[in-house]
């Protein structure tokens, strides 16, 4: 995509609503987060970074730390962490995203087995094999006890 273009978009965006609404109104909230996200198209890990980290104690800080826009906004960290090989980061925080999934959602939830995955990748990254494996044969009985045998996500 045009990620520039994208970017002058989100900045004109994001102004607007800040003239316009109050101070942590959701639309800026998911606007920074979007804007995080054209920066992390565009390998500016930095900037992508310094608008989660403020977005995620928004979040937390506005509508709870298991609500669904601030579990998004921990995993979209993790994910920057992960890109800039920072293991332990997105461990921490994938570990937390996966808890709070796992109770409010359940085990079997398609975003539980989505964060479990997410935990499973940085596990291999760091040589931790066998918990990448334990993790990941987790979701494949999960997807198959939920979707059968034959489904593509299972085989």
């Amino acid at each position: 995509g045009d990620w520039q273009k994208a970017e002058h978009m989100q900045d004109k965006i994001l102004q607007t609503y800040k003239n316009t609404l109050e101070k942590n109104h959701p639309k800026i909230l998911q606007t920074i987060a979007n804007l995080a996200c054209t920066y992390q198209n565009q390998g500016r890990w930095n900037e992508a970074e310094d608008l989660e980290l403020q977005v995620m104690a928004l979040q937390k800080k506005v509508l709870g730390e298991e609500h669904p826009d601030t579990l998004t906004a921990m995993k979209n960290l993790a994910s920057t962490y992960r890109n800039q090989c920072r293991w332990k980061e997105a461990e921490d925080l994938e570990l937390q995203v996966m808890g709070w999934l796992k109770k409010v959602l359940g085990e079997e939830h398609p975003d539980t087995l989505g964060a479990m995955e997410n935990l499973a990748c940085t596990y291999w990254n760091q040589g931790r094999w066998k918990e990448a494996e334990d993790l990941e044969l987790q979701v494949m009985a999960l997807q198959k006890k939920l979707l059968g045998e034959e489904y593509p996500d299972t085989l």
